[in-house]
């Protein structure tokens, strides 16, 4: 499909600057439960202060135990997870820590808190609705005018993951050139209701942590659905970026950076939203003695 034409993007592209849209989350993890609509604060590091890692069932599911003591949300909640792949993926997180604890590298213990403490305190219902109102304002939708190479390279690149989006559910998209978007209709919004409704309200906080970070709700549901890899989506979600710095250059390192730092995060919240889905557990624990 469009996968043949992103090795090409590398050649040819990067930044018109990213269209800012409301309510998009654009910047790092929260080591904190993440309200997507409050301004971003850099965390603090602090020493490890435990040895060992382990999880355990517990009441309604799997805790983190470091050294034996349970691990507590910010909210000062008993840390549990209803999947085991899920608590030991989280304890693999705290494990990798050494001398310090980078709370900003540690995307799915903060997806957890977030989904534990829920602090803007949004229903399952709120969540699909803020996350179908991203289709209003999707990256992928609004076009450019000009210049020509730019125009012809949404069109390669956009239009195919559009045209998937539009036969894998059934529904109208479209684009548009329009400062306004295009008009999406109201059986598009519900179609994407119903299929949102189907994952759990775990589930529902890490899509909405993928979308925040593509900018779009298409390009989040051709990840989830495996039709897309990380670094696919994210070049996607940064093709007017890309081109941009490829005709005018970049802080080199900074682009480097920021690029990773994506990926880490869509990533994150990808492998959150399976492993909430899922109902299996395993018989090995992590590092017990």
């Amino acid at each position: 499909m469009w996968r043949g034409g992103l090795s090409s993007l590398l050649s040819c592209i990067p930044l018109a600057v990213r269209r800012q849209r409301p309510g998009l989350f654009a910047h790092g993890s929260l080591f904190l439960p993440v309200d997507l609509r409050q301004p971003y604060t850099p965390p603090t590091e602090r020493k490890r202060f435990y040895q060992d890692v382990s999880i355990s069932q517990g009441e309604g599911g799997f805790e983190i135990n470091l050294d034996r003591r349970k691990l507590k949300t910010p909210q000062n909640k008993t840390f549990v997870v209803p999947s085991e792949t899920l608590a030991l993926a989280v304890a693999t997180e705290w494990d990798s820590q050494r001398d310090t604890i980078k709370s900003f590298s540690m995307h799915l213990t903060t997806l957890c808190n977030t989904a534990l403490d829920n602090p803007s305190q949004r229903s399952k219902e709120q969540l699909i609705r803020a996350a179908v109102k991203f289709l209003e304002t999707d990256t992928i939708c609004y076009r450019v005018e000009e210049p020509p190479a730019l125009v012809e390279l949404q069109k390669n690149e956009w239009d195919p993951v559009i045209m998937w989006a539009e036969k894998r559910y059934d529904v109208v998209i479209g684009s548009s050139t329009s400062i306004l978007g295009p008009t999406i209709p109201q059986s598009t919004k519900d179609t994407f209701v119903s299929h949102l409704a189907s994952y759990n309200t775990w589930a529902l906080h890490g899509i909405e942590y993928v979308i925040t970070q593509l900018k779009s709700l298409i390009l989040s549901m051709g990840l989830l659905d495996k039709q897309l890899t990380v670094e696919q989506a994210v070049l996607l979600s940064r093709l007017e970026e890309e081109y941009q710095i490829r005709r005018w250059g970049s802080v080199e390192w900074a682009h480097d950076y920021d690029v990773y730092e994506l990926r880490a995060r869509t990533a994150a919240a990808t492998l959150f939203v399976h492993l909430c889905s899922e109902s299996s557990t395993i018989k090995h624990k992590l590092m017990q003695d």
